[in-house]
């Protein structure tokens, strides 16, 4: 017979392999998801808001076999983003904070995150879906798929500003996560915050094809996964050992 101490270790082993795996899944996803943002020929360059419906029919003509490709893997893969995410939710649970609350709205606003871009991969599919529709049609589509996948940051600017609340309320003596992630979490938010402004402007860097609402929107969340990676990776880490250390003390 197992005793309960016995069996709640075994219990921590598995949720940290759990964790370890929904961790590792991230570079391996991640490389797949860069290379659908390359292969997608609208991406490299933008295109731009000003193209005439003619011009937009055109360029899903010529290009419908990569859109596919490109929109098919994005609509699979970029899912597959979601376990990391949930990893960082276990971690703000972890936090001594007055409450869960944070955790929660964080795991509320990365569902609807990735919905809104199965949403905007939808949109590019159906617009490449039939060859023979009006032009006005596709620059309608692409329009909405566009706007879809660029313009609503409220989900994002929400996830940074609850995962710096929670790590400023984390009053533990080790925190889960350094405090350094609650100012970097809060410059991300203010990065992506302008491209809602790509719903009004056709032209510039506030476009959607623009510096801001494009470019910097796009780097700010890689480089927002790439250095939280890192960071789940080390609490991980530590909450491995420490469920080690109580292990050997047992």
């Amino acid at each position: 017979m197992h005793t309960v101490t016995e069996i709640e270790d075994a219990d921590d082993h598995v949720a940290l392999r759990a964790q370890w795996v929904s961790l590792w899944l991230t570079p391996v996803f991640g490389a797949v998801l860069l290379i659908a943002f390359l292969a997608f020929p609208g991406f490299l360059p933008p295109m731009s808001p000003q193209d005439s419906a003619a011009e937009v029919a055109d360029f899903y003509r010529e290009h419908v076999g990569m859109i596919r490709f490109s929109m098919i893997t994005f609509n699979l893969c970029g899912i597959m983003l979601i376990p990391f995410f949930m990893v960082i939710v276990l971690h703000i649970k972890r936090m001594s904070t007055p409450s869960q609350v944070l955790a929660y709205a964080y795991l509320a606003a990365v569902v609807s995150g990735a919905t809104l871009f199965a949403i905007a991969d939808i949109f590019w599919l159906v617009a490449a879906f039939r060859q023979d529709r009006a032009p006005e049609l596709v620059q309608l589509l692409n329009d909405l798929a566009w706007i879809t996948f660029t313009a609503p940051v409220g989900m994002l600017v929400a996830q940074a500003v609850c995962l710096a609340l929670a790590v400023r309320l984390d009053d533990q003596p080790e925190p889960i996560f350094p405090r350094w992630v609650a100012p970097f979490s809060i410059v991300i938010a203010l990065a992506m915050t302008p491209a809602a402004c790509s719903v009004i402007f056709r032209t510039g860097p506030l476009a959607w094809d623009g510096l801001v609402s494009f470019w910097l929107r796009v780097v700010a969340f890689a480089v927002f996964v790439c250095v939280m990676f890192v960071v789940v990776r080390r609490a991980t880490l530590r909450q491995d050992r420490a469920r080690n250390a109580k292990a050997r003390v047992r």
